[in-house]
């Protein structure tokens, strides 16, 4: 009998599968923008037709490592910088599943910067939730990749001297084949964002602008936003690349003059995936990894088999 016989069951699914029967107490602050990640992600998943058990979230450290304290699915809660590693492995194990890798902008693109890049140029097929407060919260306050430049915090306390990170115009550039910046005050939107990500076959980026009011009230709500397809004053291509970056750069140059921009910014639907590229020459089987763990009958291949001695 298959061991993911759960997956593909077709029947109604329900948000309120996705909170937890014992559900802990949240300790994010009071505002804290990580509640509307919550909420958009549990109000997505009925419509991308995903159950608890054919869903996986693997998260950093951080506040929004907690994410999946409050999600009711198999989760993995990974050290800081490596939920992406652990989110690959699973999905190239079990490319049934689906798989969303979460952290914070400290966790994601500085301690785990790393496998960031490499996660977008391979394409690997996941959705990947960054949580972008420009701050460190769940260590108190200090600078993140993110944070602006003149902002003070505890490790800065004359003002960063940094320009911040381009979250979009890196994910473009190392490769993502979905990239879109959406908001915790805009739920809507959010929401939308997420069932596209996790339908697109490839590498999902969103930039969640997520407000930290404890520990960074200089970013405060990240409002007014404005939504880029909704706009008469955007008009782009998010199919062409060249068009994509320039909107890219102009969102992120306006962010700390008060502006901010939201939306769809990069769809390459034509890229296969990693999983599909090493399944199509053959470095992977069609039937799931995972499978072979419970198929008492399958004979184990070793590496010493699969690869030509040296000579």
């Amino acid at each position: 009998m298959s061991a993911f016989s759960a997956i593909g069951e077709e029947r109604e699914i329900d948000r309120e599968e996705f909170t937890p029967l014992q559900e802990p107490q949240p300790t994010w602050c009071p505002g804290c923008g990580d509640f509307g990640v919550l909420k958009a992600l549990k109000q997505a998943m009925p419509e991308v037709g995903r159950t608890p058990d054919e869903t996986l979230l693997c998260t950093g450290i951080g506040c929004s490592g907690k994410l999946n304290s409050y999600f009711e699915s198999y989760g993995f809660h990974t050290i800081h910088g490596r939920s992406l590693p652990i989110a690959r492995a699973a999905k190239l194990a079990n490319p049934g599943i689906e798989v969303i890798a979460a952290g914070g902008d400290g966790d994601g693109y500085g301690i785990g910067g790393n496998h960031f890049m490499h996660t977008a140029r391979e394409n690997h097929d996941m959705t990947y939730i960054v949580f972008n407060n420009e701050i460190f919260g769940l260590t108190k306050g200090q600078t993140s990749p993110t944070s602006p430049k003149g902002h003070k915090s505890k490790t800065q306390p004359s003002g960063s001297a940094k320009d911040p990170i381009r979250p979009l115009s890196l994910s473009l550039t190392s490769g993502a084949s979905y990239i879109a910046r959406t908001a915790a005050v805009n739920p809507n939107q959010a929401k939308e964002i997420l069932v596209e990500a996790m339908e697109h076959d490839g590498f999902a980026h969103i930039d969640f602008l997520t407000q930290c009011p404890t520990w960074n009230k200089d970013a405060k709500q990240y409002v007014p936003y404005v939504d880029i397809q909704e706009s008469d004053d955007y008009d782009f291509d998010v199919h062409d690349r060249k068009e994509a970056a320039d909107m890219m750069f102009e969102t992120e140059e306006v962010l700390h003059e008060g502006t901010v921009l939201t939306g769809r910014y990069y769809v390459d639907e034509d890229r296969p995936s990693y999983g599909e590229e090493k399944r199509s020459i053959g470095e992977m089987p069609e039937e799931p990894l995972a499978e072979r763990y419970y198929d008492e009958e399958y004979e184990w291949e070793r590496t010493y088999d699969l690869l030509d001695r040296h000579k």
